[in-house]
């Protein structure tokens, strides 16, 4: 029983030490062999490989991928005209030779983002001093970004101490004033659009009294002409009326003279509640004392 025990614990511990040995190197990674503190060897080959179990040697990885830094630091910088900006910016940056960067740099990806940052940051600012705002908004942007890439280039691969990293891009997401600068832009082009704002208010309201002053004077000539249409059309038609009657009532007098008194009997006693004092012999009774005065009227 104890020999079975011992052969179990003896398997166990092969299988501990021969797993101790074993790693896998992510194709996405670089495989870094430490042995006794120094760098023994670089793997940039995905697979299994193999090295003496700890403490005799270690691995670590570092990302082979590319990576990318934003800025993480908003503060303000001047242009050659003494205005203060606010950029933001990223870098795309890739590890090429892990050997040089970890004797350098550090042991991770954060360590180089750090160091980096500072630098692209001490580029721009150097060149944006160099520029006015209007280069930094305008298509000369690229030459800018053109110059910091090279200036940062420049030291990441320096002779002394390189970086062994590989700057692929630099770019600038926004160019803004600081805060106080564009919070007072702002209420400079407020006060602006307000101002063009009342103005067109003020034309529109002047356009507007035009346009109905004027229409008030064509609807007040429009009634005079149709009033004195309808007054002359009404004095034509009232002048062949008169001719008509005339010519009517000249054929019988009497006639007339009986048909005038009925319609000055209908205007006189058209509502009930009208009260009239006459004298019944006058000549406005004439015509309704009696068969008599009719009867003596010629008959056609």
């Amino acid at each position: 029983m104890n020999r079975i025990g011992f052969i179990v614990s003896s398997v166990l511990v092969a299988l501990a030490l021969l797993s101790s040995t074993l790693f896998v190197v992510d194709q996405r990674q670089f495989g870094v062999v430490y042995a006794l503190g120094q760098i023994k060897e670089v793997i940039t080959e995905p697979g299994l490989n193999f090295k003496l179990p700890p403490p005799f040697q270690n691995v670590s990885y570092i990302d082979k991928r590319l990576l990318t830094l934003s800025s993480l630091d908003p503060e303000p910088m001047l242009t050659a005209e003494k205005q203060r900006v606010v950029i933001d910016w990223y870098v795309r940056w890739r590890i090429t030779n892990p050997s040089e960067y970890i004797r350098n740099v550090g042991l991770d990806e954060n360590a180089g983002a750090v160091q980096l940052n500072r630098v692209v940051r001490n580029a721009f600012q150097e060149n944006i001093n160099k520029r006015t705002v209007r280069d930094l908004i305008s298509t000369r942007r690229d030459q800018l970004m053109a110059d910091v890439q090279r200036e940062v280039l420049a030291v990441v691969k320096g002779a002394n101490k390189p970086w062994g990293v590989d700057i692929v891009d630099v770019r600038i997401t926004r160019v803004d004033y600081v805060e106080a600068i564009t919070e007072s832009v702002y209420r400079r082009m407020e006060a602006e659009r307000k101002r063009v704002a009342n103005e067109l208010r003020s034309t529109g309201f002047a356009e507007g009294e035009k346009i109905r002053a004027d229409a008030d004077r064509q609807r007040e000539v429009i009634v005079a002409n149709a009033y004195r249409d309808a007054q002359k059309i009404k004095g034509e038609g009232d002048g062949r009326a008169a001719g008509i009657y005339a010519e009517a009532f000249g054929r019988d007098p009497q006639f007339a003279q009986f048909y005038r008194s009925l319609d000055a009997y209908k205007q006189s006693f058209n509502k009930k509640s009208d009260v009239l004092v006459l004298d019944p012999s006058s000549e406005f009774f004439r015509a309704m004392q009696g068969s008599g005065s009719t009867s003596n009227a010629p008959r056609r």
